[in-house]
């Protein structure tokens, strides 16, 4: 009895220490123009480890409120890049860039 209770008060001090990831806030700025890029950029963004992805169109920032432990920064601005989008960081590939609807071109 007395190791079940051992066993049960060590499996609850090691689930209480990893019970919640610990979340960062980031904001950057990716080029985009319209309400369907809005919808690439955000999808592109919301991965496992990532809690919010938020494109403002007006203004071109990207909000995100993520899990360091599981995807980086600089993941989440490559999958954005890879969708066709240069951010403050990582710029498109041309492929990729071309592949966007012409409304969505933002590059003169």
């Amino acid at each position: 009895m007395k190791n079940i209770l051992m066993a049960f008060a060590l499996l609850f001090a090691c689930s209480s220490s990893f019970a919640k990831d610990v979340l960062t806030k980031a904001s950057f700025k990716v080029s985009g123009n319209c309400e369907m890029c809005k919808e690439r950029i955000e999808k592109a963004a919301f991965v496992n480890g990532v809690k919010k992805a938020e494109w403002n169109e007006v203004s071109n920032i990207m909000s995100v409120v993520f899990a360091p432990s599981k995807i980086s920064l600089d993941s989440i601005k490559q999958r954005i890049a890879d969708a066709g989008y240069d951010t403050d960081s990582i710029k498109t590939t041309d492929a990729a860039y071309s592949k966007l609807p012409q409304c969505c071109q933002y590059k003169k």
